[in-house]
């Protein structure tokens, strides 16, 4: 059996819009995200890797998107679907890079091998490191739990900013929470982060079959036994109050599950938001304090916005 690839020649700044917007509303298999400066990084590791850019074929300026679709899809149409996606992102004040569209064709048992090379531990900090499942590491600390994870064809492995951010917020906000939420788990990586690190009750959700599916293979791939994944649309499908509640997802996204926020929150407890543009943050801060929530603390790294956030005391 054959893929079908839709390639775009674009920037990493529309790598989330992008993801989101193949996997929730063109409903793709899976996605891939090829940036120049993985490969970049990949020269820096301190072994013995060595990446020779005349050798890499197809080396993106910035980074090419690909979005892979059951072979029967019309590329034509998909074609005209991410252009105008990409006009509506430029709207937004994104850089939306070359813009240049292409499909082609890969068997389906190859694609995911093209990538592994470059797909390296991910020595996050002394409590978390993201290891993929076919490389060996020794933890640095002796705290350092590990996340091993294939990353399949689901949105998450560790090495976007977005990610990045919740797992320094995690870090901060978690002192052994009994449960915690995660809403749009993609690969399932923040809900293991969670579990590693203390959560003894873990509800990873997302509306993507494939992600639902991916998420389970990275739990077992992890030996835990705490985590639940479940196909839900945010907030609505979902019963219980939680410690904690983590979603990095795209701003105007988390605009939607504001208002269920407080339902599903436990007395005291916390949430944090990731994958914020910050040119939409004020949205998001204002709609939070419509709703009765304060931002405890901001942090940011390049245009992406991570913010934790407290019910407000009375």
């Amino acid at each position: 059996m054959k893929l079908l690839l839709i390639k775009i020649e674009t920037s990493h700044e529309v790598e989330d819009a992008l993801t989101y917007f193949s996997q929730e509303e063109l409903k793709c298999l899976g996605v891939e995200a090829r940036k120049r400066s993985d490969f970049e990084q990949a020269g820096w590791q301190k072994d013995s890797t060595v990446v020779d850019f005349d050798d890499i074929k197809d080396l993106p300026e910035d980074m090419q998107f690909i979005a892979y679709f059951d072979q029967e899809r019309d590329s034509d149409e998909l074609k005209k679907a991410f252009a105008a996606k990409l006009d509506e992102l430029a709207g937004y004040g994104l850089q939306v890079g070359e813009k240049e569209i292409s499909s082609d064709y890969i068997q389906d048992e190859d694609w995911n091998k093209v990538w592994q090379k470059y797909y390296h531990v991910l020595n996050f900090s002394r409590h978390l490191a993201i290891v993929p499942e076919w490389e060996k590491y020794t933890p640095k600390f002796p705290d350092q739990k590990i996340i091993t994870l294939d990353p399949g064809l689901a949105f998450g492995t560790g090495g976007h900013t977005t990610t990045q951010l919740v797992m320094m917020a995690m870090e901060r906000a978690m002192v052994s929470p009994e449960s915690v939420l995660d809403v749009g788990t993609g690969s399932g990586i923040l809900a293991i982060a969670a579990a590693k690190l203390g959560a003894k009750k873990v509800l990873a959700t997302d509306i993507s079959d494939e992600s639902v599916t991916a998420a389970n293979e990275n739990i077992k791939l992890n030996h835990l036994d705490n985590i639940t994944v479940r196909k839900a649309n945010l907030l609505k499908d979902v019963d219980g109050k939680f410690d904690l509640i983590v979603a990095n997802i795209l701003a105007e996204i988390l605009l939607d599950l504001i208002p269920d926020l407080a339902a599903h929150l436990a007395e005291n407890g916390q949430v944090i938001f990731s994958g914020i543009d910050y040119l939409q943050a004020d949205k998001v801060r204002e709609s939070l304090n419509q709703h009765g929530f304060e931002v405890k603390m901001t942090m940011q790294e390049g245009r992406w916005v991570c913010l934790l956030i407290e019910p407000k005391k009375d």
